[in-house]
């Protein structure tokens, strides 16, 4: 199985570290499922919470034995995700690959289809909140946002599924907010909104590796669904590991890196650093990357409404959302417009042009 490490995962595997893939601080290595298992128990250990350390000494005071105290919470909800990500991949037949159907394309463009707040599960009234919003309205406008923006992009060789954060309203059987545990309005159990997110991401895949002979695919952590972005990234991982065309980011760090020519890409949901802050991170995260590049662009999501800040190190954008308001927003008074964008960056001159897709356009 093919699988992207970091260099000291390799090493714990005895593996010769390999050169990183451009744009990414892992390489590509073939492994054996064991292998495998040793890095996801590796990744584990790493995510827990260290609390303490107990020891047992003999009577003169020697070492007999030592283990490590771990967070309780923090490691059931690792061992709660591992099992849904181990059933989740038991079911999984690799998807086969897709045939372009596109004739004409150009190796110098790339078309981002930038995606954030879908927030699937949330449920708005219309007469409450100004536009409704369920599962089944949810569903179709995102299908239909990317029929109509897939159709009118212009042919490019490779595309980016930049979905940015919040796909998923909540994140576990109670509809509250991981955090602070606020009361969400859902519309319908957690079941049916893993179904359908799954459902849509493939349809959209499926879209896309028709027109384009690459597709990168981002499934950003959010404020609502960090836990669900885990399974999401490696549910498609696993499911579409057959596609030569298909390259799914599993990167854990809720910070996200694509590299296109001379155009550096970053991505965050904008819930850990803001439209004023996000920039310095983004750099000292990817160093090279950034140094490499003569144009930078970043995208975060998170607050609904859009705002574009140009910095001395690259220029930032917030994007808005094609959910309705919840009942929260509505009372908070905050409102703005819906829509998403599909950006258009070409390898020697940054971005050079952008289609708006608005909700009138796809009801």
């Amino acid at each position: 199985m093919r699988k992207r490490l970091y260099d000291n995962e390799a090493k714990h595997l005895n593996i010769e570290i390999k050169r990183h893939d451009k744009g990414r601080k892992q390489a590509r290595y073939i492994i054996t499922k064991e292998q495998w298992s040793e890095v996801e128990k590796l990744r584990n250990i790493n995510n827990l919470s260290i609390i303490g350390k107990s020891t047992l000494s003999d009577a003169n005071g020697n070492l007999v034995m030592e283990w490590v105290k771990t967070a309780k919470t923090k490691e059931d909800e690792l061992k709660s995700l591992k099992t849904i990500i181990a059933t989740l991949k038991e079911d999984i037949t690799p998807e086969n690959p897709v045939n372009v159907t596109t004739e004409i394309t150009n190796d110098k463009l790339c078309n981002q289809y930038t995606l954030t707040d879908a927030h699937l599960g949330l449920m708005a009234w219309g007469e409450e909140s100004g536009s409704d919003w369920d599962m089944k309205i949810a569903e179709e406008i995102l299908v239909n946002f990317f029929k109509k923006s897939i159709e009118i992009s212009p042919n490019a060789d490779s595309a980016i599924f930049a979905q940015i954060g919040d796909f998923i309203h909540w994140d576990g059987l109670d509809a509250v907010t991981p955090a602070n545990k606020h009361v969400l309005d859902a519309d319908t159990r957690f079941t049916k909104v893993v179904r359908v997110a799954i459902r849509v991401i493939r349809r959209i895949i499926k879209m896309l590796l028709e027109k384009y002979k690459k597709v990168t695919v981002i499934m950003a952590e959010g404020n609502h669904d960090p836990a669900s972005s885990v399974w999401l990234r490696e549910m498609l991982s696993s499911f579409y590991e057959e596609e030569p065309r298909l390259i799914i980011d599993t990167n854990p760090d809720p910070y996200y890196c694509i590299t296109f020519g001379y155009s550096c890409l970053f991505y965050h949901h904008g819930h850990k650093r803001n439209l004023n802050t996000v920039d310095s991170v983004f750099v000292s995260k990817f160093k090279k990357e950034f140094g490499n590049a003569k144009f930078v662009y970043g995208h975060i999501g998170h607050l609904h409404n859009q705002q574009v800040k140009e910095t001395n190190l690259m220029i930032i954008e917030q994007h808005r959302t094609l959910a309705a308001k919840d009942a929260y927003a509505s009372r908070g008074g905050w409102s703005s417009g819906r829509d998403s964008k599909v950006i258009t960056y070409h390898k020697e001159f940054g971005e050079v042009g952008r289609l708006t897709i608005n909700i009138d356009m796809l009801k």
